[in-house]
């Protein structure tokens, strides 16, 4: 017989930590149609000696819900040998949504996830109320990613409620539409839903985002949908300090777990030096939930954010930044800035650690005031001792002085090999917090998937390439019951990513395009060593560029 593709002489690794061999793989009518030596004859061959072809990866926590109404590549994303997304995650979307709320729906992203308004205001299509029907209009759109939903609780429970959902815990007749509705979505292919307990995740006007006014009864209710079905999973962004599972957030988690008799998976695990024993103590806490099915998430990347002083998510966590998120206008800010009050009571916020509590690694990237070059590349802390300031003192009168135009970036947590050493070799721990689609102006780590192949397993061998990659691929898929995805086995879905393994990685700070709707810009993390990914037997990545085919379908569970 004649195939569709055969990769030839590749070095398979297919995604369930098995050792790796030496195979050619067939592909016809978009699955794995043989794995061995091939040879009949295909309409197209890629020759793979010396290269990896594994499963393509699935990323299980991005934001690309608003993207792919103009971003049918999902990028950059797909520049990593990523194959499938799974999005929804954290509470927070646009689906379901009535025509008439649109706009909070778009403010919630705003000040949940940072993307500037002016692009969702133009890019979001709108085809769409209910939530089966936002996902029936993304297989539409022919994407060239697989796209996979999560429902997320905020939407929901505005769809019923309205702004009374930013208030108050929903009634019990409320309750029973909201989880009819999560049913229903779960029924038309959503993989489970999301929420938040994050005192940082502030939505419209800056008010607590609405799933986080769910009572216990409620939470009860929509993980008992879960149950009913016996499918689905549960993310939440659970912890109030990065790192730290707290009593309260332990019963929580047991109490879901328990209510959906499912799988859930919560964030944030990444390694704090200013808290040394955090992971450690969380994991020692987690453990008995652990047994039951709950999966901590990390990211392999140091996070390095981009600081935006127009969307200043990075201090969202902070008490005192509740009236900055409150009113958003540019004069509105500067007030607070500018307001003793407000520094003080951001003076009294950093003596307890939540985001950070080292000017050292705040760094002025770029000014745009002529007088203040000379600060470019300076850390707050060396301005405050320059000018004999504090670093609250120093860096508000920074952003004052450039018209809060000041770039500024972030380094912190998961900075220490031997902890990470530790986390890459934890099953429990899912790879993910990629956030494709999120913090666009300021960060992006969805490139994790080559600098954990790159970083971790080539240049310090931390963990082997079969378990990269397992990490990668069948882990998240089988979290979410995507059990058909993230192997390369014979009648799977042809998704598989074709790497150079001397060459694979991405550096962990990325570049500036200015490729949103509007012009807008992004950081954008680009790929090494990825030189084909193939998803359902199309090929969309094929030596440093994208193609034309739109293969991707909407992954439901």
């Amino acid at each position: 017989m004649s195939y569709d593709l055969v990769i030839k002489n590749g070095i398979v690794v297919d995604g369930t930590g098995a050792k790796r061999y030496q195979a050619d793989v067939a592909i016809s009518g978009g699955k794995v149609a043989e794995i061995g030596k091939i040879t009949e004859g295909a309409r197209r061959t890629i020759d793979a000696d010396g290269l990896v072809v594994a499963p393509g990866f699935v990323d299980p926590h991005t934001h690309y819900d608003a993207q792919i109404c103009w971003d049918g590549a999902v990028t950059p994303s797909s520049w990593h040998g990523v194959t499938s997304v799974v999005m929804g995650n954290c509470g927070v979307g646009i689906a379901p949504c009535k025509p008439e709320t649109r706009e909070i729906a778009m403010k919630d992203l705003v000040n949940v996830e940072g993307i500037p308004f002016d692009v969702l205001n133009k890019g979001i299509t709108w085809d769409w109320e209910t939530f089966p029907e936002f996902m029936d209009a993304a297989a539409a759109r022919k994407p060239s990613l697989n796209l996979a939903f999560i429902a997320p609780l905020t939407p929901f429970r505005h769809y019923v409620m309205g702004e009374a959902s930013m208030e108050r815990a929903a009634t019990p007749e409320e309750t029973f539409k909201i989880a009819s509705l999560i049913g229903e979505a779960v029924d038309a292919g959503a993989l489970g839903f999301s929420s938040t307990t994050l005192n940082q995740h502030m939505g419209f006007e800056g008010k607590p985002l609405a799933c986080r006014n769910a009572s216990r009864e409620e939470m009860k209710a929509y993980a008992n949908q879960l149950k009913q079905r016996n499918k689905g999973a549960i993310e939440i962004a659970l912890t109030r300090q990065v790192g730290v599972l707290e009593q309260d957030q332990c019963e929580m988690l047991d109490f879901l777990l328990t209510e959906s008799g499912r799988p859930v998976t919560f964030i944030a695990l990444f390694d704090r030096d200013d808290i040394p024993e955090a992971v450690r103590d969380t994991l020692r806490r987690a453990a008995p939930m652990i047994a039951k099915g709950a999966r901590p998430q990390t990211s392999p990347l140091p996070l390095t954010r981009e600081i935006d002083m127009n969307n200043p998510f990075a201090f969202a966590a902070f008490p005192a930044w509740k009236r900055v998120f409150a009113d958003t206008s540019r004069e509105a800010r500067k007030a607070v800035y500018a307001d003793p009050a407000f520094r003080n009571q951001f003076r009294e916020d950093l003596k307890n650690p939540m985001s950070f509590s080292n000017w050292g690694r705040v760094v002025v990237h770029e000014c745009r005031n002529p007088a203040l070059k000379h600060l470019e590349r300076k850390s707050i802390a060396q301005i405050a001792q320059e000018q004999g300031k504090d670093g609250v003192g120093a860096f508000l009168d920074v952003v004052l002085d450039d018209n809060q135009e000041v770039e500024l970036t972030m380094a912190s947590w998961n900075t220490r090999e031997d902890r990470m050493r530790e986390l890459l070799n934890n099953k429990s721990i899912l790879m993910a917090l990629g956030d494709g689609g999120a913090h666009v102006d300021m960060l992006c780590d969805a490139g994790y998937p080559t600098y954990l192949l790159g970083t971790w397993v080539r240049e310090k061998e931390a963990i082997t390439l079969e378990e990269g990659v397992r990490k990668l691929t069948s882990d998240p898929a089988d979290l979410f019951g995507l059990k058909d995805r993230g192997r390369l086995q014979k009648g799977a879905p042809a998704d598989v990513a074709i790497f150079d393994p001397a060459r694979i990685g991405s550096t962990n700070h990325g570049e500036r395009r200015y490729d949103l709707p509007g012009g807008a810009k992004r950081i954008v993390m680009p790929s090494k060593g990825v030189e084909y990914t193939v998803v359902n037997g199309a090929v969309t990545w094929e030596q440093g560029r994208l193609t034309e085919a739109k293969a991707g379908v909407v992954l439901r569970g």
